[in-house]
Order: structure tokens, then C-alpha cells, then sequence
């Protein structure tokens, strides 16, 4: 008579294929890490439980039963699935999680909550990256970065995806010669030395020094304050308003400046399914802000 309102254990299961495998209970006992005679009593519990001996004791060890032998491949196929469930729905856990880190000052909640929505299941978290924070991708602190390109890094090792483009600005201080202006050309800003973020675009992106006095500076915080103070006029995409809370700073579209452009960067060959779902939001919501 099996165990009424018992369910198979797969516990039990497991230690009598490890005994079969064996064909000893002491062998059994030391490869499970358990007693021999804790191991001899839940075989016991088994064999209650299934109405049948799966296992007879013989001098130099143990022997399968006939009711045993049909038993093992059954028990075999049983516990390969329990693992095949289990290791389905740990892959499942591990890939339906992405960490997406941005930069600067774009704003990428309506892909966030677009990918969300989509899936409501995945776990979708966000982190701002400062100038500093070079290697989160590449050392996995993020599974994607949605920036401004160009990028330090190795295209070897990165896939790129185009999202939008953006035209530049100027921010220079009020007072300023160029503040009045309705816009000006690129070619009036060329010659200044410039002092950009690592995550900013070198060539236009930055912030041009009008002295040659001026320490290295690496927050956005310290950069707008020397423009603001005009020792710096700064070139920055339309998109970034960071300047605009500043009441005494002014901004002047640049003609004849080269767009730039936001990408989203992901590790090569990472094989995280929601790395492309990311990419195909970001490409269907993510839209250059107006000038």
C-alpha cells in the first residue's frame, strides 16, 4: 500500500537511482552525503509508496528487483525532466532581466515603459552613467547603453544601433557677443580648444575654452559654470537641456554643424533576447526632440 496523500518525491527517486547506480547502500549513502541507514529508510519510504520492493540485499551489496529494474528507466526519464524544467525556467529568469544604462541628458522613459508593457514580466532596470563610467557595458554593470556617438569603444567588440539624429547648439552666457544672434555658423566656433566628456562627441560636442588657463574639468556641473561665468562657450545637442535651467545662459542654433547622432550599444553576441527587443522599441519610440 503506497503513502495516501503523498506525492512522489523526487528526492526519494533520486537516491534510488543513486543506489541502483551503486548497487550498495553504503557506497550510495557516502555519495549522497547522507546516513546509511536514513538512505535504507527512505528507499523504504519509496517502496511504500510505489506497493512494490525495488531493491533486495545481497551479501556484497544490492540487487534490483524485477518491479526495480522496469522502475530505474522510468525514474531516470522522470528526474532529467524535473531538471530540464528547472534549467528552462532559470534561463527564462536570467534572460528575461536587461539593465539599460543612458547618458548625458537624454530621456529614454518612453522606451523603458514601451518595453515594459510589452513585457510585463521581464525585470527592466535603468542607470545614469557620468563621464566615469566607461566600462559599465563592457563589464556588464549594463546589457545595453543608449548614448551619443561617437563612442570610446572597440567596434569589435560592440553592435550599433542608429536611433535618431539631433542638430547642435551654441550655449554661451547673456552678454555674450553671440547671444542675440539668430543663429550661428560652424565655421565661427572652429579653432577653440575643446574640453569635452569622454561620453560626449569630440569633435563638436564639448565645450570650447576661449583661455589658456583653464584645469582639466570633468563634471557637466563644473563645464556649464565656466560658460557661464564666460571663460567657455559650449557646443551642445538640441536635446541636451540641461543648460536651459540656468537663467543666465542663452542658446543659439549652429548652421552648417554636423548632426548628432544617439546610437544604442550592446555587448557583441550577447545572447539576451531582450537586448533586440530593447533595440526594436527604442527604434519605434525614441524620436529626436524638437529643436
Amino acid at each position: 500500500m503506497n503513502d495516501l496523500g503523498q506525492d512522489l518525491e523526487l528526492r526519494l527517486v533520486r537516491y534510488f537511482t543513486v543506489v541502483a547506480a551503486h548497487q550498495h547502500f553504503g557506497r550510495a549513502a557516502a555519495d549522497l552525503h547522507v546516513a546509511q541507514p536514513a538512505l535504507s529508510r527512505q528507499i523504504q519510504r519509496l517502496e511504500r509508496y510505489l506497493g512494490a520492493r525495488l531493491l533486495d540485499r545481497v551479501p556484497r551489496g544490492a540487487r534490483l528487483t524485477q518491479a526495480g529494474q522496469r522502475f530505474l528507466p522510468r525514474a531516470q526519464a522522470l528526474l532529467q525532466a524535473a531538471r530540464q524544467a528547472e534549467l528552462a525556467v532559470r534561463e527564462q529568469a536570467e534572460t528575461d532581466r536587461i539593465a539599460i544604462g543612458y547618458v548625458e541628458d537624454l530621456v529614454i522613459t518612453a522606451a523603458v515603459r514601451e518595453l515594459r508593457r510589452r513585457y510585463p514580466d521581464a525585470e527592466v532596470t535603468t542607470r545614469y552613467l557620468s563621464c566615469r563610467d566607461l566600462g559599465a557595458l563592457s563589464d556588464k554593470r549594463v546589457d545595453a547603453l543608449i548614448a551619443r556617438a561617437p563612442l570610446p569603444l572597440t567596434a569589435d567588440d560592440v553592435f550599433t544601433t542608429p536611433l535618431y539624429e539631433e542638430p547642435r547648439m551654441l550655449v554661451v552666457p547673456r552678454g555674450h557677443p553671440l547671444a542675440d544672434r539668430p543663429s550661428v555658423t560652424a565655421e565661427e566656433l572652429a579653432g577653440e580648444e575643446a574640453a569635452p566628456c569622454p561620453f560626449e562627441t569630440p569633435d563638436w560636442t564639448s565645450y570650447r575654452i576661449l583661455g589658456a588657463d583653464v584645469p582639466p574639468i570633468e563634471s557637466y556641473e563644473d563645464k556649464i559654470e565656466l560658460v557661464a561665468s564666460g571663460r567657455a562657450i559650449a557646443v551642445l545637442p538640441v536635446g541636451d537641456r540641461r543648460s536651459s535651467l540656468r537663467p543666465n545662459l542663452v542658446t543659439v542654433p549652429i548652421e552648417g554643424a554636423p548632426s548628432n547622432q544617439v546610437v544604442l550599444v550592446s555587448r557583441k553576441d550577447d545572447p539576451n533576447p531582450m537586448i533586440r527587443n530593447l533595440r526594436l522599441v527604442a527604434k519605434a519610440v525614441l524620436t529626436a526632440p524638437a529643436a
